[in-house]
């Protein structure tokens, strides 16, 4: 994958600009569906990601980009399945995240979040 401009709001990935959060999965790229954790909000001051979202569990390393000043709640749960399922997280803000992306570690997923 070849990553572009950042900026907040948007993120240039294989030549295609997305405006939403998006999940990359072994290489396909969808939006991250944030409804299912929605319910989370009042508790958190944001839509946190949780593990009722549909997360790309099936690689080594889950990359997860907090948003441009790192304001993504990732939840305790979402820690503790990563621990179960024995995949290595590493949660930053995704100007970093788009940067451990890019060196292509192997067998790695992300969720992208681009504002906040």
């Amino acid at each position: 994958m070849r990553f572009g401009d950042y900026s907040f709001g948007s993120v240039r990935i294989d030549g295609v600009t997305y405006r939403h959060d998006v999940v990359i999965d072994h290489g396909t790229i969808r939006k991250r569906k944030k409804q299912p954790s929605k319910g989370l909000r009042d508790d958190y001051g944001h839509t946190p990601l949780s593990v009722m979202e549909d997360i790309p569990w099936g690689c080594r390393v889950l990359v997860i980009g907090t948003g441009a000043a790192g304001a993504l709640p990732v939840m305790q749960e979402v820690r503790e399945e990563a621990r179960r399922r024995e995949v290595d997280l590493v949660i930053v803000p995704t100007a970093e995240a788009i940067g451990v992306l890019e060196k292509g570690p192997r067998d790695t997923n992300a969720v992208l979040h681009l504002t906040c």
